[in-house]
């Protein structure tokens, strides 16, 4: 009923001027509320007069909400709380029906020119702009008319997580249980690859990580379900910083916990000027481009103004830092090409080197599991393989072929022998060097050892590395006799040997190998089956780093990908002040610190330093935290709880899904509902900007709808609801949303993409999701660096680098200096050539943290490396009571108590009297944690493992305190803050030497 009203109601408005628009406005409201009581609740209670007219007065009507009912009377009346004021009536014309018809560009284009004005309270006035849209999205918002009806009374969404996208199934109001997607068999086929006689296509459906399964995390006893207020903090009166994350929490209001914040941000701003409060969020947010943190989040504090956190690249630390100086690709944090290279690989490939690569783990980073059929297909292809991992990782384990243990930040050392043994043998592509490279002279220098005396032999790096050099000759010679792949990281520049002391060289020197055996050229080149897929990359959808709604064009990919297709008003931060990320306790504590930019937009930019505090800025007073949780996933993590304790930090408050982590510390807590409680919009696997296209990890491209599949449990709201909340006290309700919803803005994105060419709203709305079909064979992209190899332009599928970056000709060579990779790299040259620990051809360094630290090393000879986990994503996944908790692999459930894993070689577990299941005490100086004891032949003696980031933090004591044992398994109490390079802000976290003990103590 209330769908055809709305149909009536807008081929009248269609056909009629102003006046006759706006006479049928009440109408359509009354007639609304009749045929659903929910969207009559929409103004119950509420008295307001909003008067709609022309600037001039030359036409207008006064609209009325009274009593619950809707009434409209023609003309110009002086008594209305809310005044709609159009410039013109053409202007109030297109926006109009523009808005009841559900498209919003000319609401934002007049706007913008000043052509449309919105007078009166905030609240009132947005109350009234966001009730008009949902006029037209009334059969989807109240009658609930989306989502497939199943036979058995459930119905069936679609959802998504970073594990990929989900059908979810909901009765009564509740979730029933959450599958893959199965695909239709209407939805496009896959592609198929032809290699070596052989036919291969992937299965016709979606695939998922294993955390992708949020029912239990929705439905955790940890949610936070109200919104909160430490016991002991009293905004008027004793704060009792000191008792952060000691004392307990009591159930406030909404009221009250948004009249603190909103205070609180007026107050320190005003006292103490620009950059007084800071902002901060996890590396990754739930899925969806609406609600994800690069765009609600960020624009809210764009239009705050807020000082905010300098970003490390994180899993790119030794590309961004390293690497990228030899070939560019600061777009991609120093990361590479990656077209059609599964099709090249498996054709013209005999081998493939997964060095510090486990995509089998990581599934890339929001691969979801798709690339392991690839993998799958390896040994139907009889491709020979090589892992190089200090850890038998699941992809060796699963791929299976030769697996080699060098010892932990030592890599570096066995990727400049094999070079050694390429140059003495001359098994490198001279040709190419020559003509596709600069600097080699330099370099080879080095690595035969006539600069220093030391060649760099197999011989030479055994004892470092631990590696026998009959091993890595061998390796060298096979290498060079076949066309090989070399996957560097889950997905190319990622990789825990690029996280620890100077994991800078690791990086350099595997550009350095690649480079040398011809880049580009058939067979030869970056990759393990795990990006590269043949999808079609000329259907444009967005991916979340692209901005969302935030109109950020700075610090997202909007001003490239959006700018021309989403009507958005353009959102800025005033505020220039940043703290880099991996020193944020000490900004707080010490008040001051500094570390190295990392732009994407250029190479050089990195020489560039950011200092705290920037000059005319406030030092932080109040720190809103949102997301996830820095302690587990920061180095040296309990320098958080310690900031958090201290009088630096007069307010804090945290957005959050579940009470966890940084959670503990806050003074006001706000209860965050999950993306299964929302709507949103989104792809899987497609994070945009700085990892362009990484779809190409999956099999098939899947965009969908994510449905808000049950309303928000308690009192959370979404994020973007939160924000507008606060904004509305704060007096930016309309700059924030325009007057948007969640929904709203979906829809408005929707239009901006090539998907609304493909399915109607409607449909999109119905089935959830669409597939998109893969380009045929003959108009694939190009293969990556194919390009470069044979010496022509640039024809592979992006836009980066930027103009600027091409040193002759654009869209010609390289983004370094020559255009050529450099294995001298000029940036480097040009910041500091005596640089000693990143010089500008790569050298090995001896760690700061390893077995060669003799003193450190003899009081602790365990080398520990925490890489990421295949169960949870960081800290989502793990812990809440989720049923990730009951994998063995993950915790280990040891007395009642789901203890996180410490693996160790049985040989170090005898010499200190341990056995399996042991609960035992990990520890060095920095910290002490506990874990549960597994013994496994997958880790070298001397060498332990065990996975980073678990997402509560317990410590059993004082928090932050010294000898302080955590029992949650928070890893990261332990590895260094220190950077892995002096000039650059990357983390080293794989640098760590421990020592164990059986835990004695109290468990429980």
């Amino acid at each position: 009923m209330g769908k055809s009203i709305v149909d009536k109601t807008t081929s009248v408005l269609n056909k009629t001027a102003l006046t006759g628009t706006l006479f049928v406005l009440d109408k359509l409201l009354n007639g609304l509320a009749a045929a659903c009581p929910a969207f009559k609740d929409e103004w119950k209670d509420k008295e307001l007069k909003v008067q709609i007219r022309i600037g001039d007065g030359s036409a207008g009507r006064m609209i009325e909400f009274s009593g619950g009912r809707v009434t409209g009377r023609n003309g110009i009346f002086r008594d209305a709380s809310v005044e709609m004021v159009f410039a013109e009536e053409k202007t109030a014309m297109r926006v109009m029906t523009g808005m009841m018809m559900g498209k919003q560009d000319e609401f934002v284009n007049a706007a913008k020119a000043g052509g449309l004005a919105l007078n009166g309270p905030d609240e009132d006035a947005m109350w009234f702009s966001s009730l008009l849209l949902k006029v037209f999205a009334f059969d989807v918002l109240y009658l609930k008319n989306y989502g497939t009806k199943m036979p058995n009374g459930e119905v069936r969404y679609v959802n998504a997580t970073n594990g990929g996208p989900v059908f979810v199934y909901v009765k009564d109001g509740k979730i029933v249980r959450i599958t893959p997607i199965d695909f239709e068999d209407s939805d496009a086929d896959p592609w198929t690859i032809t290699a070596k006689g052989k036919k291969f296509t992937p299965p016709k459906r979606a695939t998922v990580a294993p955390y992708a399964f949020w029912k239990s995390l929705i439905y955790s006893k940890d949610r936070l379900l109200y919104p909160m207020k430490r016991v002991d903090f009293d905004p008027n009166g004793e704060r009792h910083p000191e008792n952060r994350g000691i004392s307990g929490y009591e159930r406030i209001s909404w009221e009250e916990a948004l009249d603190i914040v909103s205070n609180e941000i007026v107050r320190v701003r005003k006292e103490n000027g620009p950059g007084s409060v800071f902002f901060t969020c996890g590396s990754h947010h739930t899925w969806g481009n609406i609600g994800y943190y690069l765009s609600a989040a960020k624009r809210f504090f764009n239009c705050l103004g807020a000082t905010t956190a300098l970003l490390n690249p994180d899993s790119w630390e030794g590309f961004a830092w390293g690497a990228i100086h030899h070939y560019g690709g600061s777009a991609r944090n120093g990361g590479c090409e990656i077209y059609s290279t599964v099709e090249d690989c498996m054709q013209n490939s005999d081998m493939i080197v997964f060095w510090s690569s486990d995509p089998e783990t990581t599934a890339g980073v929001y691969g979801a599991q798709e690339g392991t059929i690839r993998r799958s297909w390896i040994k139907e292809l009889g491709m020979k393989t090589v892992h190089i991992d200090p850890y038998e990782n699941s992809t060796a384990a699963f791929v299976g072929g030769r697996w080699i243990a060098p010892k932990p930040g030592t890599d570096a050392a066995m990727a400049i022998a094999i070079a050694n043994v390429w140059m003495n043998e001359g098994t490198y592509d001279k040709d190419y060097v020559a003509t596709r490279t600069y600097g080699f002279e330099k370099w080879e220098a080095y690595v035969l050892g006539e600069t220093d005396g030391t060649p760099k032999t197999p011989e030479w790096q055994e004892p470092i590395t631990g590696v026998p050099a009959r091993i890595v000759r061998a390796l060298a010679q096979e290498w060079a006799r076949n066309k090989t792949y070399l996957a560097c990281g889950g997905i190319t520049s990622f990789g825990g040997a690029g996280r620890v002391a100077f994991g800078t060289e690791w990086a350099r020197a595997m550009v350095c190998l690649i480079f040398m055996q011809g880049c580009g050229k058939p067979g030869i080149n970056f990759g393990g089956l795990q990006y590269g897929t043949p999808l079609d990359t000329r259907f444009w959808f967005p991916g979340y780093a692209d901005g969302g709604f935030s109109g950020d064009f700075i610090g997202s990919g909007a001003g490239v990908a959006l700018y021309n297709r989403m009507p958005q008003s353009p959102s800025v931060n005033s505020e220039y002040q940043q703290i880099p990320r991996l020193r944020i306790p000490e900004a707080i504590i010490e008040k001051h610190t500094e570390a190295h930019n990392m732009p994407v937009y250029s190479v050089h930019g990195q020489f560039c330093k950011v200092s705290y505090p920037a000059p005319g800025h406030s030092p932080v007073k109040m720190y809103y935290k949102y997301g996830g949780s820095h302690i587990g996933t920061q180095p040296q993590s309990k320098r958080f709880a310690q900031m958090y304790r201290t009088d630096s930090l007069e307010f804090v408050v945290n957005q959050s899904i579940w009470l966890e982590g940084e959670a503990r510390f806050a003074d006001v807590l706000l209860p965050a509902c999950t993306n299964f409680e929302r709507w949103d919009i989104a792809e899987s696997g497609n994070c945009g900007g700085y990892i362009e296209k990484s779809y190409l990890q999956n099999n098939h491209r899947v965009c969908f709808i994510q449905h808000k599949c049950i309303e928000p449990l308690g009192e959370s709201k979404s994020d973007f609801e939160i924000f507008q909340a606060v904004a509305n006290r704060i007096g930016l309700w309309q700059v924030f949303s325009e007057g948007n919803s969640e929904y709203d803005w979906a829809k408005r994105y929707f239009d901006a993409t090539d998907l609304k060419k493909k399915i109607s709203w409607h449909q999109l709305l119905k089935k959830g999701y669409y597939v998109v079909p893969p380009l045929p064979e003959d108009r694939r992209d190009p293969v990556a660096f194919r390009w470069f190899a044979n010496g022509t332009k640039k024809d592979t599928p992006e836009l980066s680098p930027l103009p600027s970056e091409y040193y002759g000709r654009y869209n010609e060579g390289l983004q370094t200096p020559s255009g050529l990779f450099e294995f001298e790299a000029q940036t480097l040259k040009r910041f500091d050539p005596d640089d000693e620990e990143r010089r500008p051809i790569c050298m090995y360094h001896p760690s700061w943290e390893g077995c060669e630290t003799t003193k450190l090393y003899e009081k602790y000879p365990l080398q520990l490396i925490s890489p990421h986990s295949k169960y949870s994503f960081h800290t989502m996944g793990d812990g809440k009571d989720s049923n990730i908790n009951d994998i063995e692999e993950h915790r280990r459930l040891i007395d009642g108590f789901y203890y996180w894993i410490f693996r160790m070689n049985p040989a170090d577990a005898k010499a200190r009297g341990l056995k399996e299941d042991d609960i035992v005490e990990v520890y060095n100086d920095r910290g002490n944690v506990l874990c549960a004891l597994q013994l496994t032949q997958r880790v070298p003696a001397g060498t332990v493992h065990s996975f980073e980031a678990c997402a509560d933090y317990r410590p059993m004591g004082e928090p932050g305190g010294d000898g302080v044992v955590e029992k949650m398994g928070c890893i990261n109490n332990l590895t260094n803050k220190r950077f892995l390079v002096q000039h650059a802000h990357g983390m080293g976290a794989n640098s760590c030497l421990v020592e164990v003990r059986k835990w004695e103590g109290e468990t429980k």
